[in-house]
């Protein structure tokens, strides 16, 4: 168990709620700013599968949100164990949304999800495998200086609900949006 969950299990013990939140399944949550802005230099999203699931192979389920809290984009990456995949924000994130609106701003919401017959299909539904995560870091372009700061994803936990809703919303999108709304998955490994 990392430490923030344990901090966080001991301080919620009292509220019986710990063993709920242990039983839900890891993602990551990052944001992205001053992208596709004229003059700023482009984000990346980095991924990893850190082999805690017995060294098998992941999907990085990626969601991208506009400000709005609407879904633009999505799509689903392969990850080896220990292998880096790089994203880039302007060129792989956000440059095809479903409402031909180019983000500048949003978050990203990755979910560690099985292979189906070893390819990483668009996440119309989603199964998540126990103990599996896919690490995360994300760039971040300060706009006063164009200064660029680079953090890991904040790790939150996946509801059933929020994995539905998910997996409902990216399959509207390729059902309705005829390969718009799709995004890609850089480089790396599993390319």
């Amino acid at each position: 168990m990392n430490s923030r969950l344990a901090v966080s299990c001991l301080l919620l013990a009292f509220f019986g709620i710990c063993s709920m939140i242990q039983a839900q399944s890891a993602y990551r949550v990052d944001y992205f700013a001053n992208a596709n802005t004229a003059g700023a230099p482009d984000g990346t999203l980095r991924l990893d599968n850190d082999g805690a699931a017995a060294s098998v192979d992941l999907c990085a389920d990626i969601f991208v949100f506009d400000s709005n809290e609407e879904m633009s984009e999505c799509c689903s990456c392969l990850e080896t164990p220990d292998g880096l995949r790089t994203l880039s924000v302007s060129t792989d994130l956000t440059a095809n949304p479903l409402t031909g609106v180019i983000l500048t701003t949003g978050i990203f919401k990755i979910v560690a999800a099985a292979p189906y017959h070893d390819t990483c299909p668009i996440p119309s539904t989603i199964t998540t495998v126990s103990k599996a995560e896919i690490q995360a870091w994300a760039t971040h372009i300060q706009r006063s200086s164009n200064t660029i700061t680079e953090a890991a994803s904040q790790l939150s936990y996946l509801s059933s609900n929020e994995q539905m809703r998910l997996a409902q919303q990216c399959g509207a999108i390729r059902s309705v949006g005829s390969g718009a709304g799709i995004c890609s998955c850089g480089t790396g490994t599993g390319s």
